[in-house]
């Protein structure tokens, strides 16, 4: 007698691939589109991401914050989709970009206003002039008491906390402040991670530091907010005053880099139009500075 074996049936065989196929398609694996860089651009991708998935929830957009400096070295190596930045790519990372095979498009998502911040029982300073910032922060300064910063303040140890030296936000400020990238006394508490500066600053009472207006927006209860006067007066960083160019020269647009090779993918093409579409909106819940809508319109057209 012959016993019918299914497993060596060609209706079982037809009907087992197309079983797998459709599993396939259905999404049994996740999608997953890759983002590393900057703390500073972190809060925007983050709420893009977590709205963009509402819609799109097979979709998995891991998000990481080595720094402007530590994303761009995964990225011009091919190893993520996405490179958030706080300042524009160098033209070293270019090179190393193109030796290495990549293309990318750039897009500006938004603005920010690094934010110099004390202790909140800090009030004896409101304003610290360009100057100044220049004496605490220049390489090879010996200040370390905040009465050697101006007459008249108390005699109180000065402690700084400050990005890392991958971070976009050094390069800005050490540009703005010290006339020359990456020029900065190293004695000082460094982190990637704004919040790690956000804590070290609201737990010292002889602190100052510097970081991106979001991180200071969601802990304004516990930092003091300094303006900044570069001859023109003393200017607070705000929504106004960043998005109209008045709080200089500490206020910069902030970047996105995508690999080009990624844009294949329909759900990178979707995620990088969603981005731009909400950006503006999104950008001022987390503490940011949108860009004049018909900016992000005019980028839509750069998605490949």
């Amino acid at each position: 007698m012959t016993i019918w074996n299914r497993s060596n049936s060609p209706l079982f065989t037809i009907v087992l691939l197309l079983v797998l196929v459709v599993s396939a398609c259905s999404g049994g694996a996740s999608k997953e589109i890759t983002i590393d860089g900057s703390s500073t651009v972190f809060p925007i991708a983050e709420v893009v991401a977590e709205e963009f998935r509402k819609e799109n929830p097979g979709v998995q957009i891991p998000i990481g914050i080595s720094g402007t400096g530590g994303g761009f070295k995964r990225f011009v190596n091919g190893e993520t989709d996405i490179s958030g930045a706080s300042r524009a790519i160098k033209d070293s990372e270019r090179e190393e970009a193109a030796e290495n095979g990549i293309e990318f498009t750039e897009f500006s998502i938004a603005f920010d206003g690094l934010s110099v911040v004390m202790h909140p029982t800090n009030e004896f300073a409101k304003c610290l002039t360009v100057d100044e910032l220049k004496a605490i922060w220049e390489p090879g300064s010996e200040i370390n008491n905040w009465n050697q910063v101006r007459e008249g303040f108390p005699d109180k140890k000065l402690r700084l906390y400050g990005p890392d030296t991958d971070s976009g936000t050094f390069d800005y400020f050490t540009h703005a402040i010290n006339g020359e990238e990456d020029s900065s006394r190293s004695d000082y508490t460094a982190s990637s991670d704004d919040n790690v500066l956000v804590q070290g600053v609201s737990g010292d009472q002889g602190s100052m530091g510097y970081f991106g207006f979001a991180y200071y927006t969601f802990n304004k209860d516990s930092l003091n907010l300094l303006a900044v006067d570069d001859g023109s007066g003393c200017i607070s960083p705000t929504l106004e005053t960043i998005n109209d160019g008045t709080y200089k020269p500490l206020s910069r647009p902030m970047f996105i880099y995508v690999n080009n090779a990624s844009f294949e993918s329909q759900d990178m093409r979707d995620f990088i139009t969603y981005f731009l579409k909400n950006a503006g909106e999104l950008s001022e819940l987390v503490g940011y500075v949108g860009l004049p809508q018909e900016d992000y319109i005019s980028q839509l057209a750069l998605i490949k």
